[in-house]
């Protein structure tokens, strides 16, 4: 069986970080993205944008993370946001209900 791969790239602007995923978020790699999103907040980044454009899977515990890394930075006055979700992603943020996570959701900016 071969284990998912996830690959985290990140680039900061000031105060905004740019973070682009690339590969599977799963149970294996939820910690690196766990990780990689803390320590944005640990950075004083105030805006995270999460590029998720080659993302190929995402599972709930993927969805996990976002959902406790948005409210750790809504705690910290930050935000974050998801753009460009999997469809499968953005169907399974619409069903759950934290549409506040997506940017934009089929090209137009999420309301919710």
């Amino acid at each position: 069986m071969r284990s998912a791969q996830l690959n985290v790239y990140r680039h900061d602007c000031d105060t905004r970080a740019l973070v682009t995923l690339a590969g599977e978020i799963d149970l294996a790699t939820a910690p690196l993205l766990r990780s990689a999103l803390t320590a944005c907040v640990h950075d004083g980044i105030r805006t995270v944008d999460v590029d998720l454009t080659a993302v190929t899977f995402c599972d709930v515990s993927g969805l996990n993370v976002f959902l406790a890394l948005s409210r750790l930075a809504n705690d910290a006055g930050m935000t974050l946001q998801l753009h460009y979700p999997p469809l499968t992603l953005a169907r399974i943020i619409e069903i759950a209900g934290p549409c506040f996570l997506l940017h934009e959701l089929h090209g137009t900016p999420a309301t919710g």
